[in-house]
């Protein structure tokens, strides 16, 4: 018999529940703080993300600070003004009509970096793949994103930044990268679908078309798989 250590349905539910309720906030942040207790847990959630080799290469960069959110921002600004620029014209006016950041709404900024020495020179399992300390901390952001959406409260990643110059402004030592910036906070709202969906920007792919078996473009043979898969994508 196969021992039960599932967690009961209510529980269960609560964190499918935040997986698919889990969005990039970008434009419903509230001016609220985030409480001091609250905060802690969340990045409680975040140190606790497995990593490779128990390494732990992260660190968390609290920023409430306007003078350094307005620097940051404008590093976004002037990488944001590029990328539209690679876009053909009926996009990239689309691209501009996307809200892509809430650097300064947000009553919180959070860089989660990543400390490529820490551990030492050899890491248990970092062997073949050395960009394991960066998968790692990805994990702890994503703890951090459920755990916030448990709490209420709204993650957005910033990605359009220049990683040299945001490193400069948080004065990162030369072996950590700044992996994400984060704008967190209180939400008048989580929408129903990711932003870029409901802008019309991309759709969420068939779960069941990226499903292989036994090699990369191979039919699934179990038909009651195909069938739970097409099941689970239904709204």
């Amino acid at each position: 018999m196969i021992p039960d250590h599932a967690f009961p349905r209510a529980q269960r539910d609560a964190v499918y529940r935040a997986i698919h309720e889990r969005r990039d906030v970008r434009a419903q942040f509230l001016p609220d703080p985030i409480p001091p207790e609250v905060l802690a847990r969340l990045l409680a959630a975040a140190h606790h993300a497995p990593s490779v080799g128990f390494m732990q290469p992260w660190d968390f960069l609290l920023i409430d600070s306007l003078e350094v959110r307005r620097r940051v921002h404008g590093i976004f600004e002037r990488e944001n003004e590029k990328g539209a620029q690679r876009f053909s014209e009926e996009r990239q006016q689309t691209y501009r009509r996307l809200k892509l950041e809430g650097i300064l709404e947000s009553p919180l900024n959070l860089c989660i970096t990543c400390d490529r020495a820490r551990g030492g020179e050899h890491v248990l399992g970092r062997n073949s793949i050395v960009d394991t300390d960066l998968f790692s901390t990805c994990l702890a952001v994503q703890n951090l994103w459920l755990a916030a959406r448990a709490e209420g409260i709204g993650v957005g990643w910033v990605s359009i930044l220049d990683q040299n110059e945001l490193a400069q402004v948080l004065s990162l030592p030369e072996r950590v990268y700044p992996l994400a910036y984060l704008c967190l906070g209180y939400v008048s709202e989580f929408l129903e679908q990711p932003e870029l969906a409901r802008k019309g920007w991309r759709q969420r792919l068939p779960l069941a078309e990226l499903v292989h078996g036994n090699g990369w473009g191979h039919a699934l043979v179990d038909e009651a798989l195909q069938e739970a898969l097409a099941e689970v994508a239904r709204p």
